[in-house]
């Protein structure tokens, strides 16, 4: 548990964000820069950038997930650097209806270490509109 801690520690400080440790599973939520609405109502919470991982095993491998929300005119790079990393694209999607401007959500995914993960995780953040 304390390997957990320590390497969930490393995570957030290079996602620049958070860390916690919940049920073996760690997570680091960042929130998104930009404004947004909902139905015409300003949301802060719907725009966030999530990294997780879990079922660290003997290796030094995890599952390593990631959800992010993007402007439209972020997705191509962002995906484009995910991918050109060896990371796989698990969806692309809308969550919400009536956003402005639109808010697309990616979900992302690999197994190698966390710590990898989180680099090229923040490889693909630095493509990002700020």
């Amino acid at each position: 548990m304390v390997q957990l801690q320590m390497l969930c520690k490393q995570f957030g400080q290079i996602l620049n964000g958070k860390p916690t440790v919940d049920n073996g599973v760690c997570s680091v939520q960042v929130p998104r820069n930009f404004t947004a609405f909902i139905q015409g109502k300003q949301t802060k919470g719907a725009l966030h950038a999530g990294f997780s991982f879990e079922s660290l095993d003997q290796y030094g491998n995890a599952l390593n997930l990631g959800e992010i929300a993007l402007l439209e005119k972020e997705v191509n790079p962002f995906i484009t650097t995910l991918r050109s990393n060896g990371i796989l694209i698990s969806a692309l999607h809308n969550h919400w209806l009536f956003t402005k401007p639109e808010i697309l959500y990616l979900h992302y995914q690999s197994v190698e270490p966390p710590i990898s993960f989180a680099h090229k995780a923040t490889a693909a953040m630095a493509t990002l509109m700020h």
